[in-house]
């Protein structure tokens, strides 16, 4: 192997008393995918912006093409050929597509100034090039999580690293869209680029890595080639254990409709129609699935259902309650409990305490007075930080301080505690709003290792098995057949097929989400529901 392009050596990191990379070693060569792997705060996210120039080393070195050299910034780590697409996006929200991928590196008249033209010609061109469609045009503040994600990508492929970081590069691609994506980057290493995957998904490991380093505790345990380690071996070194999968279930027994839309039609931040009348009903004691291409609706729908969008048409009941146009309080206080897909903007205040966001959405009915806190408050919170996991399990912890995969399970704490008959607050007395009956899951483990997905999995397996709804929106189809009871797939606003997960595959709904299947106006008769699953593959079970 020749030398490598960068090399970190005996790298460590320390957050307060936390110690993300306890001297790290990690050697990137030219033309490998090389992925990096393990839970959530194991280090693997703050390794790379150590070397991104996004946090300095407390102490270890890091070489680029055999020479020692010190990154303090971003800008100084792309002089030196180093690209980073990273999990919580670097975006200008009030900048369009193309002035954020060009920013820095604009294209210029012969006087010097901005040429706004080149530089939406150039994105156009690099995003069909690549197959990340998006609009060059667009604002960044009206586009969904995976656009935004695209946005991310098409701005390290324009600068042209040597070295390109990729963050959970996968999380709201099709399976086809993987494929293209996955040919991209197998075109990149064939041209001598050096690719870092940080994922958690091990069967990319398997399809694209070369090498991978596996991290836990802030620490590397286990080094080698991706085609000698297997998929449990790899599981196994991340969490000191082999997981294990959900166990087969028994169908649900769906109850009375808990959530349902009417003929709802709702805009986009542009101002275009995003959902064109959608009718969906989900009953208690049933998943209800939905796949589709982000930016097909799946962002507007979820917002009108939990009362952070209004709806240009059309109605939203909530446990038989209609809802429309009151707000997101009234819908919470209907039975309705969220988790957004955005845990940033909508799911977290990154400034409070683990304990405070604990309470968001019901802080009324914790408080004492006016206040909040006392010890009472954080000895209450303490418990669903353990019971979720979530690292450090500490209610005095500033939530903005957790690793993204902490911060998923600190939201899902929070809105699964409220499906849950007789949850209470913090404080000597019942909450005034109701127990939800009904949970929208909007992308749950979106950046969250294996084994806390699998316990988020099973705890919304236990929620619809307790009579709760559950409006499943994922982007991985992998997850909506193992959780789903029914799928339905949204496209242009519309939803255009529905299934169950016995009756279709992963490539098949792909298909329905890009528009590549047949569409007929004959509605499709679905099988009566089978029985007992395996709630990990999907299959039914063998007679």
């Amino acid at each position: 192997m020749s030398a490598p392009i960068v090399s970190l050596r005996e790298v460590t990191r320390r957050f307060g008393s936390v110690l993300a990379n306890d001297r790290v070693s990690l050697e990137l060569h030219a033309g490998e995918v090389h992925a990096i792997v393990g839970e959530n705060g194991a280090g693997k996210s703050t390794l790379m912006k150590v070397l991104y120039g996004l946090h300095p080393p407390e102490s270890g070195t890091i070489e680029v093409d055999g020479k020692r050299v010190s990154i303090p910034s971003p800008a100084a780590a792309m002089r030196l050929g180093l690209g980073m697409v990273h999990q919580h996006f670097l975006l200008v929200d009030t900048l369009t597509v193309a002035e954020n991928v060009v920013l820095g590196r604009e294209p210029r008249t012969r006087l010097g100034a901005f040429e706004p033209a080149g530089a939406e010609r150039d994105v156009a061109a690099l995003a069909q090039a690549y197959h990340l469609p998006v609009d060059p045009h667009a604002r960044v503040a009206g586009l969904s999580v995976g656009e935004q994600q695209r946005v991310e990508i098409l701005k390290a492929l324009y600068r042209g690293a040597r070295v390109l970081i990729l963050d959970e590069p996968t999380a709201v691609l099709t399976p086809q869209e993987v494929d293209e994506l996955f040919g991209v980057l197998r075109e990149l290493r064939a041209n001598g680029t050096a690719i870092v995957l940080i994922t958690h998904k091990l069967a990319e490991v398997k399809s694209l890595a070369d090498r991978v380093t596996v991290m836990r505790l802030g620490r590397v345990v286990g080094r080698g080639a991706a085609r000698e380690l297997s998929v449990e071996t790899m599981a196994e070194m991340m969490i000191g254990s082999v997981p294990a999968p959900l166990a087969a279930r028994g169908a649900g027994s769906a109850g009375d409709v808990v959530l349902e839309a009417r003929e709802l039609e709702a805009l986009d931040a542009r101002g275009l129609h995003a959902v064109r009348g959608v009718s969906l009903a989900v009953r208690a004691g049933e998943i209800v699935g939905v796949a589709g291409v982000e930016g097909n609706g799946q962002h507007e729908l979820v917002e009108c259902l939990a009362g952070l969008r209004a709806a240009r048409a059309g109605r939203v009941l909530v446990a038989g309650r209609d809802v429309t146009g009151l707000g997101a309080r009234a819908h919470a206080e209907a039975g309705l409990a969220h988790i957004p897909a955005d845990r940033l903007k909508r799911g977290l205040v990154a400034e409070l305490t683990c304990a405070e966001n604990l309470v968001l959405g019901r802080q009324r009915e914790a408080a004492r007075g006016p206040w909040l806190g006392g010890p009472a408050f954080a000895a209450r919170a303490r418990a669903p930080l353990v019971e979720f996991d979530v690292r450090p399990p500490d209610p005095s912890a500033r939530a903005g301080r957790l690793s993204g995969g902490n911060q998923q399970k600190l939201v899902a704490a929070r809105e699964l505690g409220r499906t849950r008959p007789g949850a209470s607050l913090v404080g000597a007395e019942r909450a005034r709003v109701r127990p939800a009956r009904a949970l929208i899951a909007a992308h749950p483990t979106r950046g969250v290792d294996l084994g806390a997905t699998l316990a988020l999995h099973g705890r919304i397996l236990a929620a619809r098995d307790q009579g709760i709804g559950v409006l499943l929106v994922s982007s991985e189809l992998s997850e909506i057949l193992a959780l789903s009871d029914r799928i339905v797939v949204l496209t242009g606003g519309r939803i255009v097929h529905e299934t169950r997960p016995q009756a279709t595959d992963e490539r098949t709904l792909g298909l329905w989400m890009t528009g590549r299947a047949t569409l007929t106006d004959t509605p499709l008769e679905l099988p009566p529901n089978p029985g007992s699953r395996d709630a990990t593959t999907g299959a039914a079970p063998q007679a």
